[in-house]
Protein backbone atom coordinates (compact mmCIF):
# COMPACT_ATOMS: atom_id res chain seq x y z
CA UNK A 1 0.00 0.00 0.00
CA UNK A 2 1.40 3.30 -0.86
CA UNK A 3 1.93 6.37 1.70
CA UNK A 4 -0.38 8.27 -0.53
CA UNK A 5 -3.37 5.41 0.09
CA UNK A 6 -2.12 5.26 3.95
CA UNK A 7 -2.53 9.01 4.41
CA UNK A 8 -6.26 9.01 3.01
CA UNK A 9 -7.64 5.85 5.26
CA UNK A 10 -6.00 7.82 8.16
CA UNK A 11 -7.80 11.10 7.28
CA UNK A 12 -10.93 8.84 6.36
CA UNK A 13 -10.84 7.54 9.73
CA UNK A 14 -10.88 10.92 11.72
CA UNK A 15 -14.13 11.03 13.40
CA UNK A 16 -16.50 13.95 11.81
CA UNK A 17 -18.71 15.83 13.92
CA UNK A 18 -20.41 17.61 11.47
CA UNK A 19 -23.97 15.46 11.63
CA UNK A 20 -24.41 15.60 15.38
CA UNK A 21 -23.51 19.24 15.03
CA UNK A 22 -26.01 20.14 12.56
CA UNK A 23 -28.65 18.03 14.51
CA UNK A 24 -28.18 19.99 18.44
CA UNK A 25 -27.66 23.15 15.68
CA UNK A 26 -31.01 22.63 14.23
CA UNK A 27 -32.58 22.13 17.89
CA UNK A 28 -31.18 25.08 19.39
CA UNK A 29 -32.23 27.28 16.43
CA UNK A 30 -35.61 25.58 16.55
CA UNK A 31 -35.86 25.80 20.32
CA UNK A 32 -35.14 29.56 20.16
CA UNK A 33 -37.02 30.16 17.04
CA UNK A 34 -40.47 28.78 18.61
CA UNK A 35 -39.65 31.16 21.88
CA UNK A 36 -38.88 34.38 19.84
CA UNK A 37 -42.35 33.30 17.48
CA UNK A 38 -44.14 32.93 21.24
CA UNK A 39 -42.65 35.86 22.88
CA UNK A 40 -43.07 38.20 19.44
CA UNK A 41 -47.51 37.10 20.05
CA UNK A 42 -47.39 38.20 23.78
CA UNK A 43 -45.54 41.40 23.24
CA UNK A 44 -48.23 41.91 19.78
CA UNK A 45 -51.10 41.27 22.07
CA UNK A 46 -49.56 43.75 24.80
CA UNK A 47 -49.31 46.23 22.21
CA UNK A 48 -52.63 45.82 20.94
CA UNK A 49 -53.73 46.06 24.50
CA UNK A 50 -51.83 48.66 25.31
CA UNK A 51 -52.77 50.98 22.21
CA UNK A 52 -56.61 49.58 22.52
CA UNK A 53 -57.30 50.28 26.15
CA UNK A 54 -54.31 51.92 28.08
CA UNK A 55 -53.26 55.05 25.88
CA UNK A 56 -57.51 55.65 24.70
CA UNK A 57 -57.88 55.29 28.56
CA UNK A 58 -55.53 57.96 29.04
CA UNK A 59 -56.96 59.95 26.22
CA UNK A 60 -60.63 59.83 27.68
CA UNK A 61 -59.35 60.67 30.92
CA UNK A 62 -57.28 63.72 29.55
CA UNK A 63 -60.98 65.11 28.27
CA UNK A 64 -62.73 64.25 31.55
CA UNK A 65 -60.30 66.28 33.42
CA UNK A 66 -60.56 68.77 30.68
CA UNK A 67 -64.20 69.33 31.19
CA UNK A 68 -63.80 68.87 35.10
CA UNK A 69 -61.75 72.17 35.05
CA UNK A 70 -64.35 73.83 32.97
CA UNK A 71 -67.05 73.16 35.16
CA UNK A 72 -65.02 74.29 38.09
CA UNK A 73 -64.49 77.55 35.93
CA UNK A 74 -68.23 77.54 35.65
CA UNK A 75 -68.89 77.29 39.17
CA UNK A 76 -66.67 80.60 39.60
CA UNK A 77 -68.77 82.35 36.93
CA UNK A 78 -72.08 80.85 38.06
CA UNK A 79 -71.64 82.24 41.82
CA UNK A 80 -70.49 85.69 40.12
CA UNK A 81 -73.53 85.98 38.75
CA UNK A 82 -75.80 84.89 41.29
CA UNK A 83 -73.52 87.43 43.91
CA UNK A 84 -73.53 90.08 40.78
CA UNK A 85 -71.60 92.68 42.96
CA UNK A 86 -71.22 95.16 40.25
CA UNK A 87 -74.63 95.83 39.40
CA UNK A 88 -74.23 94.17 36.16
CA UNK A 89 -76.58 92.42 33.81
CA UNK A 90 -76.68 88.94 33.35
CA UNK A 91 -76.41 89.77 29.36
CA UNK A 92 -72.87 90.21 29.96
CA UNK A 93 -71.71 87.09 31.36
CA UNK A 94 -73.19 85.05 28.38
CA UNK A 95 -69.95 85.19 25.88
CA UNK A 96 -67.68 83.77 28.47
CA UNK A 97 -70.82 80.69 29.61
CA UNK A 98 -71.78 80.10 25.80
CA UNK A 99 -67.16 79.75 25.57
CA UNK A 100 -67.24 77.16 28.48
CA UNK A 101 -70.11 74.91 27.38
CA UNK A 102 -69.15 74.87 24.06
CA UNK A 103 -65.40 73.64 25.47
CA UNK A 104 -67.30 71.16 27.59
CA UNK A 105 -69.25 69.82 24.64
CA UNK A 106 -66.62 69.19 22.37
CA UNK A 107 -64.17 67.56 25.46
CA UNK A 108 -67.65 65.64 25.73
CA UNK A 109 -67.32 64.34 22.30
CA UNK A 110 -63.94 63.85 21.92
CA UNK A 111 -63.62 61.22 25.29
CA UNK A 112 -66.52 59.67 23.62
CA UNK A 113 -64.41 58.95 20.66
CA UNK A 114 -61.43 57.79 23.37
CA UNK A 115 -63.70 55.87 25.48
CA UNK A 116 -63.47 51.78 25.82
CA UNK A 117 -66.82 51.11 25.12
CA UNK A 118 -68.94 49.33 28.53
CA UNK A 119 -72.81 49.43 29.33
CA UNK A 120 -71.86 51.55 32.33
CA UNK A 121 -70.03 54.07 30.76
CA UNK A 122 -72.06 54.81 28.05
CA UNK A 123 -74.48 54.84 30.17
CA UNK A 124 -72.71 57.50 32.15
CA UNK A 125 -72.00 59.30 28.63
CA UNK A 126 -75.86 59.38 27.55
CA UNK A 127 -76.43 61.69 30.96
CA UNK A 128 -73.58 63.79 30.54
CA UNK A 129 -74.63 64.48 27.41
CA UNK A 130 -78.17 65.07 28.58
CA UNK A 131 -76.99 67.18 30.89
CA UNK A 132 -74.99 69.93 29.21
CA UNK A 133 -77.87 69.84 26.68
CA UNK A 134 -80.23 71.03 29.65
CA UNK A 135 -77.16 73.38 31.13
CA UNK A 136 -77.56 74.99 27.67
CA UNK A 137 -81.24 75.24 27.61
CA UNK A 138 -81.15 76.48 31.55
CA UNK A 139 -78.39 79.10 30.66
CA UNK A 140 -80.63 80.56 27.76
CA UNK A 141 -83.92 80.75 29.60
CA UNK A 142 -81.63 82.61 32.21
CA UNK A 143 -80.22 84.84 29.81
CA UNK A 144 -83.84 85.59 28.09
CA UNK A 145 -85.47 86.05 31.42
CA UNK A 146 -83.00 89.09 32.05
CA UNK A 147 -83.39 90.45 28.79
CA UNK A 148 -87.25 90.86 29.65
CA UNK A 149 -86.15 92.57 32.62
CA UNK A 150 -86.82 89.36 35.16
CA UNK A 151 -83.26 89.66 36.28
CA UNK A 152 -84.41 89.11 40.11
CA UNK A 153 -86.40 85.47 38.93
CA UNK A 154 -83.18 85.07 36.75
CA UNK A 155 -80.21 85.67 39.19
CA UNK A 156 -83.00 82.82 41.16
CA UNK A 157 -82.76 80.14 38.46
CA UNK A 158 -78.77 80.50 38.34
CA UNK A 159 -78.67 79.81 42.13
CA UNK A 160 -80.56 76.69 41.45
CA UNK A 161 -81.33 75.50 38.63
CA UNK A 162 -77.58 76.06 36.75
CA UNK A 163 -75.77 75.16 39.84
CA UNK A 164 -77.78 71.95 40.37
CA UNK A 165 -76.89 71.53 36.68
CA UNK A 166 -73.69 71.88 36.66
CA UNK A 167 -73.24 69.77 40.18
CA UNK A 168 -75.11 66.75 38.24
CA UNK A 169 -72.55 66.96 35.80
CA UNK A 170 -69.58 66.95 37.80
CA UNK A 171 -70.42 64.28 40.16
CA UNK A 172 -70.89 61.92 36.06
CA UNK A 173 -67.40 63.31 35.12
CA UNK A 174 -65.97 62.21 38.43
CA UNK A 175 -67.82 58.81 37.69
CA UNK A 176 -66.14 58.65 34.81
CA UNK A 177 -62.54 59.52 36.00
CA UNK A 178 -63.26 56.66 38.85
CA UNK A 179 -63.89 54.11 36.01
CA UNK A 180 -61.69 55.01 34.33
CA UNK A 181 -58.77 54.88 36.89
CA UNK A 182 -60.40 51.43 37.50
CA UNK A 183 -59.77 50.22 34.10
CA UNK A 184 -56.13 51.72 34.27
CA UNK A 185 -55.57 49.47 37.27
CA UNK A 186 -56.85 46.53 36.05
CA UNK A 187 -54.58 47.17 32.48
CA UNK A 188 -51.63 47.37 34.62
CA UNK A 189 -52.08 44.38 36.22
CA UNK A 190 -53.08 42.51 33.31
CA UNK A 191 -49.40 44.39 31.62
CA UNK A 192 -47.54 43.21 34.61
CA UNK A 193 -48.68 39.93 34.73
CA UNK A 194 -47.60 39.45 31.15
CA UNK A 195 -44.45 40.78 31.96
CA UNK A 196 -44.06 38.41 34.93
CA UNK A 197 -45.10 35.67 32.29
CA UNK A 198 -42.32 36.36 29.39
CA UNK A 199 -39.98 36.77 32.62
CA UNK A 200 -40.16 33.55 33.37
CA UNK A 201 -40.71 32.26 29.60
CA UNK A 202 -37.35 33.73 28.81
CA UNK A 203 -35.14 32.53 31.44
CA UNK A 204 -36.68 28.49 31.05
CA UNK A 205 -35.84 28.91 27.39
CA UNK A 206 -32.45 30.29 28.38
CA UNK A 207 -31.68 27.89 30.67
CA UNK A 208 -32.81 25.69 28.16
CA UNK A 209 -30.70 26.54 25.19
CA UNK A 210 -27.96 26.89 28.00
CA UNK A 211 -27.88 23.26 28.28
CA UNK A 212 -28.48 22.99 24.77
CA UNK A 213 -24.97 24.54 23.79
CA UNK A 214 -23.21 23.13 26.79
CA UNK A 215 -24.28 19.30 25.77
CA UNK A 216 -22.89 20.70 22.11
CA UNK A 217 -19.61 22.59 23.10
CA UNK A 218 -19.29 19.44 25.50
CA UNK A 219 -19.63 16.88 22.55
CA UNK A 220 -17.59 19.28 20.30
CA UNK A 221 -14.80 19.54 22.33
CA UNK A 222 -14.61 15.81 22.98
CA UNK A 223 -14.70 15.76 18.92
CA UNK A 224 -12.22 17.81 18.46
CA UNK A 225 -9.87 16.46 20.87
CA UNK A 226 -10.35 13.27 18.75
CA UNK A 227 -9.56 14.76 15.59
CA UNK A 228 -6.88 17.17 16.62
CA UNK A 229 -5.02 14.04 18.14
CA UNK A 230 -5.58 12.35 14.72
CA UNK A 231 -4.43 15.98 12.49
CA UNK A 232 -1.64 16.22 15.10
CA UNK A 233 0.07 12.62 14.12
CA UNK A 234 -0.74 13.41 10.13
CA UNK A 235 1.11 16.48 10.67
CA UNK A 236 4.18 14.97 11.96
CA UNK A 237 4.18 12.72 9.14
CA UNK A 238 3.66 15.45 6.76
CA UNK A 239 6.56 17.26 8.60
CA UNK A 240 8.93 14.10 8.34
CA UNK A 241 7.35 13.84 4.52
CA UNK A 242 8.51 17.38 3.94
CA UNK A 243 11.83 17.47 5.35
CA UNK A 244 12.71 14.20 3.38
CA UNK A 245 11.30 15.90 0.58
CA UNK A 246 13.36 19.11 0.94
CA UNK A 247 16.44 16.75 1.83
CA UNK A 248 15.28 15.21 -1.51
CA UNK A 249 15.14 18.25 -3.23
CA UNK A 250 18.42 19.69 -2.36
CA UNK A 251 19.83 16.14 -2.94
CA UNK A 252 18.40 17.15 -6.70
CA UNK A 253 20.00 20.32 -7.00
CA UNK A 254 23.40 19.62 -5.84
CA UNK A 255 23.52 16.61 -8.19
CA UNK A 256 22.40 19.24 -10.98
CA UNK A 257 24.64 21.63 -9.88
CA UNK A 258 27.74 18.68 -10.10
CA UNK A 259 26.45 17.54 -13.40
CA UNK A 260 26.40 21.28 -14.75
CA UNK A 261 29.97 21.34 -13.48
CA UNK A 262 30.63 18.41 -15.17
CA UNK A 263 29.12 19.58 -18.59
CA UNK A 264 30.75 22.73 -18.17
CA UNK A 265 34.56 20.66 -17.56
CA UNK A 266 34.09 18.72 -20.48
CA UNK A 267 32.52 21.65 -22.78
CA UNK A 268 35.71 23.77 -22.01
CA UNK A 269 38.37 20.74 -21.32
CA UNK A 270 38.11 17.90 -23.62
CA UNK A 271 35.25 19.61 -26.50
CA UNK A 272 37.64 23.01 -26.42
CA UNK A 273 40.90 20.75 -26.72
CA UNK A 274 39.56 19.13 -29.59
CA UNK A 275 38.56 21.89 -31.33
CA UNK A 276 41.64 23.88 -30.75
CA UNK A 277 43.65 21.13 -31.78
CA UNK A 278 41.47 20.75 -35.03
CA UNK A 279 41.50 24.44 -35.66
CA UNK A 280 45.65 24.32 -35.59
CA UNK A 281 45.19 21.34 -37.99
CA UNK A 282 43.63 23.56 -40.45
CA UNK A 283 45.34 26.22 -40.37
CA UNK A 284 48.47 24.33 -41.03
CA UNK A 285 47.05 22.77 -43.81
CA UNK A 286 46.37 26.33 -44.92
CA UNK A 287 49.94 26.64 -44.93
CA UNK A 288 50.35 24.06 -46.83
CA UNK A 289 47.75 24.57 -49.46
CA UNK A 290 48.60 28.39 -50.11
CA UNK A 291 47.39 29.13 -53.75
CA UNK A 292 45.17 27.00 -54.14
CA UNK A 293 41.11 27.16 -54.42
CA UNK A 294 41.31 24.47 -50.93
CA UNK A 295 42.96 27.72 -48.94
CA UNK A 296 39.56 29.45 -48.95
CA UNK A 297 37.58 26.37 -47.86
CA UNK A 298 40.21 25.82 -45.38
CA UNK A 299 39.73 29.47 -44.12
CA UNK A 300 35.98 29.22 -43.58
CA UNK A 301 36.21 25.77 -41.89
CA UNK A 302 38.97 27.34 -39.39
CA UNK A 303 36.11 29.94 -39.37
CA UNK A 304 33.42 27.76 -37.98
CA UNK A 305 35.70 25.45 -35.70
CA UNK A 306 36.91 29.08 -33.93
CA UNK A 307 33.46 30.24 -34.27
CA UNK A 308 32.47 26.80 -32.45
CA UNK A 309 34.73 26.63 -29.73
CA UNK A 310 33.33 30.31 -28.56
CA UNK A 311 30.17 28.94 -28.25
CA UNK A 312 31.24 26.19 -26.45
CA UNK A 313 33.10 27.72 -24.44
CA UNK A 314 30.48 30.18 -23.86
CA UNK A 315 27.92 27.53 -22.91
CA UNK A 316 30.72 25.94 -20.48
CA UNK A 317 30.02 29.66 -18.76
CA UNK A 318 26.82 29.18 -18.55
CA UNK A 319 26.60 25.82 -17.02
CA UNK A 320 29.06 26.57 -14.52
CA UNK A 321 30.95 29.74 -14.92
CA UNK A 322 34.63 29.54 -14.36
CA UNK A 323 35.05 33.22 -12.97
CA UNK A 324 32.84 32.18 -10.13
CA UNK A 325 35.73 29.58 -8.67
CA UNK A 326 38.32 31.93 -9.88
CA UNK A 327 37.65 35.28 -9.06
CA UNK A 328 34.29 35.06 -6.60
CA UNK A 329 30.27 35.99 -6.86
CA UNK A 330 31.24 39.56 -7.61
CA UNK A 331 33.10 39.34 -10.44
CA UNK A 332 30.98 36.08 -11.52
CA UNK A 333 27.84 38.41 -11.42
CA UNK A 334 29.47 41.18 -13.41
CA UNK A 335 30.43 39.02 -15.93
CA UNK A 336 26.48 37.87 -15.87
CA UNK A 337 25.04 41.27 -15.95
CA UNK A 338 27.59 42.01 -19.17
CA UNK A 339 26.78 38.65 -20.53
CA UNK A 340 22.96 39.22 -20.42
CA UNK A 341 22.57 42.79 -21.97
CA UNK A 342 24.26 41.86 -24.57
CA UNK A 343 21.89 38.33 -25.41
CA UNK A 344 18.67 39.76 -23.99
CA UNK A 345 19.43 43.26 -25.15
CA UNK A 346 17.97 44.67 -21.95
CA UNK A 347 20.42 47.15 -20.00
CA UNK A 348 21.35 45.42 -16.47
CA UNK A 349 23.48 47.75 -14.10
CA UNK A 350 25.04 46.25 -11.35
CA UNK A 351 26.55 47.46 -8.65
CA UNK A 352 28.19 45.92 -5.45
CA UNK A 353 28.20 48.14 -1.91
CA UNK A 354 30.75 47.16 0.69
CA UNK A 355 31.61 44.22 -0.78
CA UNK A 356 34.61 43.02 -1.17
CA UNK A 357 35.53 39.15 0.42
CA UNK A 358 34.81 36.35 -0.90
CA UNK A 359 32.15 33.74 -1.00
CA UNK A 360 32.30 30.27 -0.87
CA UNK A 361 32.26 28.69 -4.53
CA UNK A 362 29.89 26.07 -2.85
CA UNK A 363 27.26 28.49 -1.44
CA UNK A 364 28.44 31.31 -3.78
CA UNK A 365 26.80 29.33 -6.70
CA UNK A 366 23.72 28.97 -5.47
CA UNK A 367 23.33 32.83 -5.11
CA UNK A 368 24.63 33.16 -8.79
CA UNK A 369 21.68 31.04 -9.70
CA UNK A 370 19.35 33.18 -7.68
CA UNK A 371 20.20 36.01 -9.56
CA UNK A 372 20.47 33.62 -13.37
CA UNK A 373 17.19 32.77 -12.33
CA UNK A 374 15.65 36.53 -11.62
CA UNK A 375 17.00 37.63 -14.71
CA UNK A 376 15.92 35.20 -17.35
CA UNK A 377 12.42 35.96 -15.77
CA UNK A 378 13.07 39.67 -16.60
CA UNK A 379 14.01 38.38 -20.49
CA UNK A 380 10.92 36.46 -20.57
CA UNK A 381 7.88 37.67 -18.73
CA UNK A 382 8.68 41.28 -17.84
CA UNK A 383 9.12 43.42 -21.56
CA UNK A 384 11.51 45.19 -18.79
CA UNK A 385 14.38 48.15 -20.88
CA UNK A 386 16.68 48.34 -17.85
CA UNK A 387 17.37 45.72 -14.62
CA UNK A 388 19.32 46.66 -11.90
CA UNK A 389 21.55 43.82 -9.69
CA UNK A 390 22.67 45.18 -6.37
CA UNK A 391 24.97 42.78 -4.13
CA UNK A 392 25.04 44.79 -0.46
CA UNK A 393 26.90 43.71 2.95
CA UNK A 394 24.67 44.60 5.65
CA UNK A 395 25.65 44.15 9.20
CA UNK A 396 26.21 40.11 9.38
CA UNK A 397 23.57 40.09 6.40
CA UNK A 398 24.32 39.77 2.11
CA UNK A 399 21.32 41.26 0.67
CA UNK A 400 20.63 40.65 -3.32
CA UNK A 401 18.12 42.36 -5.57
CA UNK A 402 17.45 42.13 -8.96
CA UNK A 403 14.69 44.74 -10.13
CA UNK A 404 13.71 46.16 -13.79
CA UNK A 405 11.07 48.77 -14.85
CA UNK A 406 9.18 46.16 -16.87
CA UNK A 407 5.14 45.99 -16.60
CA UNK A 408 5.14 43.69 -13.47
CA UNK A 409 2.98 40.91 -12.46
CA UNK A 410 0.64 39.29 -9.94
CA UNK A 411 1.98 35.81 -8.42
CA UNK A 412 -0.93 34.03 -7.88
CA UNK A 413 -2.35 34.85 -11.62
CA UNK A 414 1.40 34.46 -13.04
CA UNK A 415 1.80 31.17 -11.56
CA UNK A 416 -1.62 29.76 -12.70
CA UNK A 417 -0.43 31.20 -16.45
CA UNK A 418 2.94 29.71 -16.03
CA UNK A 419 4.04 26.87 -14.05
CA UNK A 420 7.69 27.50 -15.06
CA UNK A 421 7.91 30.76 -13.71
CA UNK A 422 6.22 29.24 -9.96
CA UNK A 423 8.96 26.40 -10.62
CA UNK A 424 11.55 28.92 -10.74
CA UNK A 425 10.45 31.09 -7.97
CA UNK A 426 10.24 27.81 -6.07
CA UNK A 427 14.20 26.83 -7.09
CA UNK A 428 15.26 30.46 -6.00
CA UNK A 429 13.20 30.56 -2.48
CA UNK A 430 14.79 26.68 -2.11
CA UNK A 431 18.04 27.67 -2.73
CA UNK A 432 17.79 31.09 -0.68
CA UNK A 433 16.44 28.75 2.21
CA UNK A 434 19.42 26.33 1.93
CA UNK A 435 21.54 29.00 2.89
CA UNK A 436 19.79 29.62 6.00
CA UNK A 437 18.13 32.71 3.81
CA UNK A 438 14.69 34.15 2.49
CA UNK A 439 13.61 35.51 -0.94
CA UNK A 440 10.82 37.91 -1.34
CA UNK A 441 9.14 39.04 -4.64
CA UNK A 442 7.54 42.35 -4.68
CA UNK A 443 5.61 43.48 -7.83
CA UNK A 444 2.33 45.02 -8.81
CA UNK A 445 1.16 45.84 -12.50
CA UNK A 446 3.21 48.39 -14.39
CA UNK A 447 5.56 49.43 -11.81
CA UNK A 448 8.11 46.25 -12.04
CA UNK A 449 9.28 43.81 -9.98
CA UNK A 450 11.94 43.22 -7.38
CA UNK A 451 13.63 39.68 -6.35
CA UNK A 452 15.29 39.76 -3.17
CA UNK A 453 17.64 37.10 -1.12
CA UNK A 454 18.66 38.00 2.23
CA UNK A 455 21.25 35.38 3.31
CA UNK A 456 23.46 35.35 6.99
CA UNK A 457 27.23 35.60 6.68
CA UNK A 458 29.50 33.85 8.56
CA UNK A 459 31.45 35.39 11.28
CA UNK A 460 34.74 35.69 9.07
CA UNK A 461 32.82 37.08 6.31
CA UNK A 462 31.03 39.76 8.22
CA UNK A 463 33.89 41.38 9.02
CA UNK A 464 35.46 41.36 5.80
CA UNK A 465 32.50 41.35 3.40
CA UNK A 466 31.38 38.98 1.14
Amino acid sequence: MSSASTQRDAIGEIPSPTYRLWLGLFFILATFGFFAYYTAGKINRLERYQLNVVQRNRKSSLQLLRMQNDSYLLALLIRDMEVNRAGQSLTDWKPSLNRLLEDMEDAARLEAQFAVASAPGNALRDRLRADLAGLGQSSGAVFTLDAHGHGAQARAMVGSELEQQRADLTAIVVRLLRMNFHAQVVAGRKISAVYSSVKRDVLLVTGLLSLLALATGFYVLQANRRTFAKLHHLAEQLNDQSHQLRELSWRLIDLQEQTLRQVARDLHDEFGQILTAVGLALKRAERHGAGSEMQQELENARGIVQETLENVRGRSQIFRPAILDDFGLTQALDGLARQFSEQANISVHFDARGVNGEFAPSEAIHLYRIVQEALNNVARHSHASEAWVTLEAQGDELEIQVRDNGSGFDMQRANARSPRLGLGLLSMRERAEHLNGTLSVQSSPQKGTAVTARVPLKPSEAKKGV
